[in-house]
C-alpha cells in the first residue's frame, strides 16, 4: 500500500480527495490518502503545493517523492531539506488553459479589440485593418511543454511564430532560436511578446530595459510565466515612453498585486489575478496517480525537476 501525504492550503483538500483516490484506483493502487503530517516516518510519497503545513521535507525519511501539484517550482526546487524526486505538475488541461488564455489575448491584440471596446461611443470610426496573422510576428520565452503547446497553437491560427529556450531546440511549425544571439533576434521581431520562461536566477530581469527596447515600437508584451522575468520600472518607463503599446500580465512578484502598485492604474495595463492556466482537480490527480504508478512500479518518474536549473 501506497502511503500518501496531501500538503495544500486547507482549501483544496475537499477538492482534491476524491478525484485523487479514484485517479488511483483506476490505475490499481491502493492506496492510504491523508492530509495530517503527524507521522510524518509513514508517507511514501508527498502531493504538494506551497501554503500547506509542510515546510521542512527533513522529518519524512521514507520518503519516494514529492509530487507537486503546480507548473512551477521555484518555492520548492532549492529547498536544501528536500533529498527526494521533485516532478513537477504536467497536466493536459492545465495546458490546454494555457493555450486558449494566450491565443485570447494575442488575437486580442491582433485585431485591435481594446480600441471597439473603448470606442462604443456612437461615432463611426474608420479603423486601420489589422493584417493577416502571416504577417504578424509573434515571440515566445520559453518552449517547455507550455510554451511548445501555445507556439503550436498560434502558428496553426498562421501568425509568424518563433521560441526562444536557453538550450536549442529542433524547429517544427515555428522558427527555434537560443542564447544572446537568438534572443536579440527574437525579440526585433516580436510585435507580440508571450513569455513562459519560469523563475530561475537566469530569468531573472531577463526582460530589462535593454532587451525591452529590441521589441519594436508599438509592441504588445503578455506575461503568463513569472513575474520576475520583468524588471517592472523598465517595462513602465518603456510604457510610459510609447515604445511598447501595451502589456497584459497575469503574474507578479508579489501576489495578490498590492492595490496601490503603479499596474492597475496605468492605461497601457492589462492586470490579471494569475488566472492563465489554472490546475483542475480532476485530470491533476490522473497525473499525480500515473507518477505513483510508475515509482511503485520501479519504472523512472515522469517530469522530474532538475534542481541545479530550477525546473
Amino acid at each position: 500500500m501506497a502511503r500518501l501525504l496531501f500538503s495544500a492550503p486547507p482549501e483544496w483538500w475537499p477538492l482534491y480527495r476524491e478525484p485523487l483516490l479514484r485517479a488511483c484506483a483506476d490505475r490499481g493502487l491502493e492506496v492510504a490518502l491523508t492530509d495530517d503530517p503527524a507521522e510524518p516516518t509513514g508517507f511514501d510519497y508527498l502531493i504538494y503545493r506551497p501554503g500547506g503545513p509542510v515546510t521542512d521535507f527533513t522529518r519524512f525519511a521514507n520518503l519516494k517523492a514529492v509530487l507537486s501539484l503546480w507548473a512551477g517550482v521555484e518555492r520548492i526546487a532549492g529547498d536544501a531539506t528536500l533529498r527526494v524526486p521533485l516532478c513537477r505538475m504536467v497536466d493536459e488541461s492545465l495546458t490546454r488553459g494555457m493555450v486558449e488564455w494566450v491565443t485570447g489575448h494575442v488575437l486580442r491584440y491582433h485585431l485591435g479589440i481594446d480600441a471597439h471596446l473603448a470606442g462604443q461611443d456612437g461615432v463611426w470610426r474608420n479603423a486601420v485593418v489589422p493584417p493577416l496573422a502571416t504577417h504578424r510576428g509573434v515571440g515566445l520565452l520559453g518552449l517547455g511543454v507550455l510554451g511548445t503547446a501555445v507556439a503550436e497553437a498560434l502558428a496553426g491560427f498562421g501568425f509568424a511564430v518563433q521560441g526562444w529556450s536557453r538550450r536549442p531546440r529542433a524547429p517544427g511549425d515555428f522558427a527555434t532560436h537560443s542564447g544572446a544571439d537568438g534572443l536579440a533576434t527574437l525579440l526585433s521581431r516580436s510585435e507580440i511578446l508571450v513569455c513562459l520562461l519560469p523563475a530561475t536566477p537566469d530569468t531573472e530581469n531577463l526582460l530589462d530595459a535593454g532587451h525591452l527596447a529590441l521589441l519594436p515600437r508599438g509592441a504588445r508584451l503578455i506575461n503568463a510565466g513569472r513575474g520576475t522575468l520583468i524588471d517592472d520600472d523598465a517595462l513602465l518607463s518603456a510604457l510610459d515612453a510609447g515604445h511598447l503599446a501595451h502589456a497584459t500580465l497575469d503574474v507578479f512578484r508579489q501576489e495578490p498585486l498590492p492595490p496601490g502598485h503603479a499596474y492597475w492604474a496605468h492605461p497601457r495595463v492589462t492586470v490579471t489575478p494569475h488566472v492563465a492556466a489554472e490546475t483542475r482537480p480532476d485530470t491533476a490527480s490522473q497525473a499525480i496517480a500515473e507518477n505513483i504508478r510508475r515509482g511503485e512500479a520501479g519504472l523512472p518518474l515522469l517530469h522530474v525537476v532538475d534542481r541545479a536549473h530550477g525546473y
